[in-house]
């Protein structure tokens, strides 16, 4: 028995009938001598003849044109336009879903370089966390992390969250958190501890602000050294802030600690934060205001 041959003709003639009577007609267009509907705007065609396969007994090549739908440079923008506006939608619903799993506290949440007050104290440095945050997948190459220290209220944490929303903005997995923080999630409920280590690992950075703050049990500096063990082991890149001085933790002699800061200094590039205080400065300004007002 002859297998039947398929008949493209066929297959597509109710297809394009339906495009045909479901394509919307715009006040402007028009049809041209041969029937064919065009674009009053841009003047590019809205239909176009389509030849197909339509074989019968007495001829297997025969074929048959057919009127089908096309889209004009109005109607190709239009649809590049919506397809931006879903993509911009998901992008922003991936961005948020980053910006939950991180623990990042919400008061860096909105933090960019723009904001970044320059000085004769911060400016290279500056220039160096932008330099990163820009050149972040050569950083993941090498796996090259950074380590800002110096005294409170000097930009450290301010800096490493302008770095971890510049990231989160260009959807790349990114947590910031405290050491302080983690421990207490993962003491409070063992369950967490899993879902947390999870988000630790999948995340392209890792932010850890104020390290030297957790000193506390053996069982914080284990679980401290376990977190920071697997991303170097991993070698994947860490920013880590501290009050301590560079000089204060390269003399430390307690073993614990030392295998922790042995860690960061080999994979993570040492800035220094100097100047006033603009947590200080910041406390000043709103004495002052409100002394104005109490006194005006």
């Amino acid at each position: 028995m002859k297998k039947p041959t398929f008949n493209a003709y066929e297959f597509m003639k109710a297809i394009a009938q339906r495009g045909l009577e479901n394509q919307e007609r715009k006040p402007e267009d028009y049809e041209d001598v041969d029937g064919i509907l065009i674009c009053g705007k841009c003047g590019e065609p809205r239909q176009r003849i389509e030849t197909f396969s339509n074989p019968s007994e007495d001829e297997p090549f025969r074929t048959s044109d057919l009127l089908v739908t096309t889209s004009c440079k109005c109607d190709r923008e239009k649809k590049g336009r919506e397809l931006m506006e879903v993509q911009a939608a998901e992008d922003m619903r991936k961005i948020g879903d980053l910006r939950k799993a991180s623990l990042m506290d919400e008061k860096f949440r909105d933090m960019e370089f723009s904001q970044f007050k320059k000085t004769k104290h911060n400016e290279r440095n500056l220039k160096l966390c932008e330099r990163y945050a820009s050149k972040f997948d050569l950083m993941v190459q090498k796996n090259q992390g950074l380590l800002l220290w110096g005294d409170v209220g000097t930009g450290k944490s301010f800096a490493a969250a302008c770095i971890a929303n510049y990231l989160l903005n260009q959807k790349v997995p990114v947590v910031m958190t405290s050491f302080v923080r983690l421990l207490e999630i993962i003491q409070s409920n063992n369950e967490e501890e899993t879902l947390i280590l999870s988000r630790l690992n999948y995340a392209k950075l890792v932010i850890f602000d104020d390290l030297g703050a957790e000193r506390s049990t053996e069982y914080g500096l284990e679980k401290v050294y376990g977190i920071i063990d697997s991303r170097y082991r991993k070698k994947l890149p860490m920013i880590v802030t501290s009050n301590l001085t560079h000089d204060e933790m390269l003399a430390e002699n307690d073993s614990r600690y030392k295998r922790i800061y042995d860690r960061i200094f080999e994979t993570c590039y040492p800035m220094k934060f100097t100047g006033p205080s603009w947590r200080k400065k910041e406390a000043a300004k709103r004495y002052d205001e409100m002394e104005k007002l109490l006194e005006g």
